[in-house]
């Protein structure tokens, strides 16, 4: 497959990517309330990490910049790890409100292990048991949302 981009190329792009993206939070936060530090509006989050995205893009913008062209080579993109992690998202909102926060979870780490090039089942269906764990007793009663943990028929 032919090469892309030079890797300093990539890191450039991505520093410029993550600029957009910050600004594209601070802009769009620009019209909810600030707030202060200590009673904070709407807009301070979306703000604060649009600010650290737009420090964190120019740090790797000024990295990607200074670095040789021949420090190696994008080579084709990665599609199974992308739509992997598309699909186990989107397993995750159609299971939601039906199958459960608990099902829906486990779905997710499962479906996502799929995107790896040598999945390894057996750890990831702990690692689901265990985050699907985690998810229940933090989203549905250490923060009360109003979420069917188990399946509704």
């Amino acid at each position: 497959m032919k090469t892309l981009l030079p890797a300093r190329n990539r890191d450039t792009l991505a520093g410029i990517v993550f600029v957009l993206f910050g600004l594209a939070f601070v802009i769009g936060a620009g019209a909810y309330d600030m707030g202060t530090a200590a009673r904070m509006g709407p807009g301070f989050f979306p703000r604060m990490l649009g600010g650290v995205l737009v420090l964190l893009g120019i740090a790797v913008f000024a990295v990607g910049a200074r670095a040789p062209v021949t420090a190696g080579l994008l080579r084709g993109f990665p599609l199974r790890p992308l739509l992997a992690i598309c699909a186990a998202i989107a397993v995750f909102a159609l299971l939601l409100e039906k199958g459960g926060l608990a099902l829906a979870s486990w779905a997710l780490v499962m479906v996502s292990t799929a995107g790896q090039r040598k999945p390894h089942w057996i750890e990831a269906f702990v690692a689901a048991i265990a985050l699907t764990v985690v998810a229940v007793l933090v989203f549905a009663y250490g923060l009360k949302l109003p979420l069917n943990v188990w399946p509704r028929f």
